[in-house]
């Protein structure tokens, strides 16, 4: 994408107040099954998410007695103490985990990889603080399989391909789990995200705003604006002709996640 439509970060101080209406009907069910399952194969009781925004996913794991949080940003940190005053929140970055080596049974990262700085440091930092039995597992997109549908990649130009510039592939990320040295690394589907709004019931779609998802936060102003005049278009051009149009939305989540043997 030219950097004339970009962006140049995103402030999620800022995004924090309005982060969980992605969430309004519970966010992809797959995340927090292969989170549990994960949690009870390892037979965790110290668990760490790492970009752990509002603390969506952290809530969707409890009871756990020894849940830690982590994040860059205080505004997102906020909101999750907001949701469990029982959390352990540390504001820090993701490269440099302010944490012994072998305090936790579980690091776990949801859609947050893309963001870190130097994702390969973050997954081999995470190896130093994992106890031996432990595991890593990091969900995400994977925009290299090339198989999504997504309407924003249709109407937001340059999306897509920043995407695959910001997004590591699946593979890549085993590859990362190995050189840190886990011993068995694995690669599930956690969960698929089907979805098909017609016509005008796109624009409530909560992703649609402007910070709705990172893919139009880090949009121009101008850019965002030039997208969402390209969907009502179509919408008024398709009711003229008495036609349907439909804004599809079919995208696979993987984990990939890392094990460490007992010794």
């Amino acid at each position: 994408m030219s950097t004339s439509v970009l962006s140049r970060h995103i402030n999620y101080d800022e995004v924090a107040s309005i982060y969980n209406q992605r969430y309004a009907a519970g966010g992809p069910e797959g995340i927090a099954v292969a989170l549990h399952d994960l949690v009870s194969e390892v037979g965790a009781g110290r668990i760490l998410e790492v970009g752990c925004g509002t603390g969506h996913w952290m809530a969707a794991l409890q009871p756990i007695d020894h849940m830690y949080g982590l994040d860059l940003s205080f505004g997102m940190l906020q909101k999750a103490r907001e949701r469990q005053k029982a959390f352990y929140l540390i504001q820090g970055n993701a490269n440099q985990l302010p944490f012994p080596d072998k305090a936790f049974d579980v690091v776990f990262c949801v859609h947050a990889l893309h963001h870190f700085d130097r994702p390969q440091g973050f997954v081999r930092d995470a190896r130093r603080v994992l106890r031996q039995g432990g595991a890593l597992a990091v969900i995400g997109m994977n925009p290299h399989a090339g198989r999504e549908r997504w309407y924003l990649y249709d109407y937001f130009p340059g999306t897509y391909e920043t995407d695959l510039a910001r997004y590591p592939s699946a593979g890549t990320i085993m590859d990362w789990m190995v050189t840190a040295g886990f011993d068995s690394v694995r690669w599930r589907v956690a969960a698929r995200i089907m979805d098909t709004r017609i016509g005008q019931e796109v624009l409530a779609d909560p992703i649609l705003q402007k910070h709705g998802t990172s893919q139009l936060a880090l949009l121009t102003d101008e850019a965002y604006a030039a997208g969402m005049a390209r969907i009502k278009e179509a919408i008024a051009n398709a009711e003229a002709a008495g036609e349907t149009l439909v804004f599809p939305v079919d995208i696979s989540i993987g984990m990939v996640s890392g094990y460490l043997q007992e010794r």
